[in-house]
């Protein structure tokens, strides 16, 4: 069996390659938070600042507008420093910061928060929305944010909003990411049901800047996607909600499977200086951070 070389992990893998059934050996746990965060669905880190923030869908569920949302302000060592740093919001969920501003994804809005004082200073209201989930940032002072029920992707920069794409090939869009000059698209898949199944599952793919040009990263349909994060030159790290999966998604487009959890493994976060994969595990209520062995990326 090929051993696979996550670049900083090899022997926790071995037995786990794709299609064979097996789920691999996790790697240790570094810490993890239960208490403070409540149906948490994001985790990110902003650089300048040094915080985690943890988005907390809160009691109402992912389409509740009945303002229990909140973020939730960590350090990278997992201590929680505060549960309810923002609070008021109308289930939080995908997260970036950009020139000081922290954005939510927030259903039909899109929320700026100055991150130095906690305060909501920005909201963009996204007409016709229907499930707005991830946000994305370039260094052009552009933002994306995904529209996963409404298959659109938006773009906000100098105060106006506009839809950088949208129809069905976008195959519902939920996580996103701006790598180098391609924005990466974690798809949930097409002909979502009731309980948020699809008929078909979604795949990682590229839009230019301009919303065109759509590359397939994994030929194949693979999951549920939610986050996706870069893993140094080997490829992408990503989640799948419903199977509860971590996924490395290597370039070639091959993808090994990385972690199992339970169902609701949510938009992850990977910080390479202290190799962490850091997950919100939504139906557990708490968030879990998992360290990799030492290697290179």
């Amino acid at each position: 069996m090929k051993k696979l070389l996550l670049g900083i992990w090899v022997v926790l893998c071995v037995g786990c390659a794709e299609g064979n059934g097996a789920a691999p050996a996790s790697p240790p746990v570094a810490w993890e938070i239960a208490e403070g965060v409540q149906s948490p669905e994001s985790v990110y880190l902003d650089e300048v600042s040094g915080f985690l923030f943890v988005s907390n869908v809160g009691d109402g569920g992912a389409t509740g507008k009945d303002g229990d949302g909140y973020i939730s302000k960590l350090t990278p060592d997992g201590k929680m420093l505060e549960p309810k740093w923002v609070v008021g919001l109308n289930a939080p969920k995908g997260l970036r910061s950009q020139g000081g501003t922290l954005w939510v994804a927030v259903i039909d809005r899109l929320v700026g928060i100055d991150i130095a004082e906690g305060a909501v200073r920005h909201t963009v209201e996204v007409e016709g929305a229907q499930f707005l989930n991830d946000v994305a940032a370039d260094e052009h002072g552009a933002v994306y944010v995904s529209d996963m029920l409404g298959n659109k992707i938006y773009r906000y920069k100098d105060g106006q909003l506009s839809v950088l794409a949208d129809g069905e090939e976008l195959e519902s869009p939920n996580g996103l990411l701006m790598h180098g000059n391609r924005l990466v698209v974690a798809a949930w898949g097409s002909g979502i049901q009731d309980d948020f199944s699809t008929k078909t599952p979604g795949r990682l793919f590229s839009l230019g800047s301009d919303g065109k040009g759509k590359e397939l990263i994994t030929p194949n349909p693979v999951g549920n996607f939610d986050g996706v994060e870069p893993f140094g030159d080997k490829g992408y790290l990503t989640s799948d909600w419903y199977a509860g999966t971590v996924y490395l998604v290597r370039t070639d487009g091959s993808t090994q499977l990385v972690l199992q959890l339970p169902q609701g493994a949510a938009d992850l976060a990977y910080l390479p200086k202290q190799r962490l994969l850091i997950v919100p595990q939504m139906a557990k209520n708490k968030v879990t951070a998992f360290r990799f062995p030492a290697g290179e990326e």
